[in-house]
């Protein structure tokens, strides 16, 4: 069995070391364009060069280990047949409702009021948090936006979800189709923004969306940066009907020096760690699903590429 890696971030030998260590009997190896001549059966890959694809002749199945598949399915030269596979979890999903209970209590119970009056060294308290004022409504219902809702709602937050398709979740009010997405941001004042990046949903968190939240909204984007037209983000925040963001994603990453996101006073930016992939749990789930294929069974997470996810 032959195995090719690759991610543009320059960190392959741990993965090369850990895929070796997780199946002993593999030839593994990172893609670059002076190995391209050698032949793979499986890629195990993260925002890959069209070049990977152009030299892959031999694929039977593409792994990707991090959350969003777009970085992949943006490519033009996919080979047919050969199924992407994407990661279930593999230990995001608590990342990221972590990330996205602590943004919402420290908005919710004016931690970054208290943390301004520490360093004025003032003693003053905010009235008590009242959390029917604060209804939170989760974009994307996915494995991960599910996992986000739930423990939301497992802090008495009026939890919302909305999703392209019907979703049942213990505590989440849930809507579902485009027909539904008035109905599902106006009972929200927390945007919390878990999508797939389609180009159905590609600029979807605009001047129009944002609008629609109840009073005083504050927006939450860990899912892709290309979600946000972020001139409309600057100017609800400036009129006043925002009161604030965090955004762990952005269009260009590393957000550039002179990006006005970084001295705007109600924004909160973070380097897309939400839910960084855990290296040994997703190389694990890629072993059993390759000796699974190998078996000749059916696996899970297969994207359907028409629709992005």
């Amino acid at each position: 069995m032959k195995i090719v890696f690759y991610s543009p971030e320059g960190n392959a030998q741990p993965w090369l070391e850990e895929i070796g260590t997780t199946i002993p009997l593999a030839e593994v190896w990172e893609w670059t364009p002076t190995s391209a001549d050698r032949q793979a059966d499986y890629a195990v890959l993260w925002a890959p060069p069209m070049e990977l694809f152009a030299s892959q002749q031999r694929l039977k199945a593409v792994f990707n280990i991090g959350a969003g598949v777009d970085g992949v399915l943006k490519l033009n030269n996919l080979p047919p047949g050969v199924p992407i596979v994407r990661l279930n979890d593999a230990g995001m999903a608590v990342q990221m409702a972590e990330y996205v209970c602590y943004t919402l209590i420290r908005h919710t119970r004016n931690f970054d009021i208290y943390e301004s009056h520490a360093r004025n060294r003032e003693w003053k308290r905010q009235p008590p948090i009242d959390r029917t004022a604060f209804p939170v409504g989760v974009m994307g219902l996915g494995n991960i936006g599910a996992r986000v809702a739930q423990a939301v709602a497992a802090f008495e937050y009026p939890t919302f979800g909305w999703s392209c398709s019907e979703k049942t979740l213990p505590g989440v009010t849930s809507f579902a189709g485009p027909e539904s997405m008035d109905a599902f941001l106006s009972g929200v004042r927390v945007l919390v923004c878990a999508l797939p990046l389609t180009s159905a949903t590609e600029g979807i968190l605009n001047a129009g969306t944002l609008a629609k939240l109840q009073p005083n909204g504050y927006l939450i984007n860990v899912a892709r940066g290309r979600h946000l037209i972020e001139n409309d983000l600057l100017a609800a925040l400036d009129n006043g009907s925002l009161a604030g963001a965090t955004l762990d994603v952005c269009r260009e990453e590393p957000l550039p020096d002179i990006h006005p996101f970084w001295s705007h006073p109600k924004i909160t930016i973070t380097p897309h760690i939400s839910a960084i992939t855990l290296r040994a749990e997703s190389v694990v789930q890629i072993a059993d699903k390759i000796h699974a294929l190998e078996r000749g069974e059916a696996i899970d997470g297969i994207v359907e590429t028409a629709r992005g996810y």
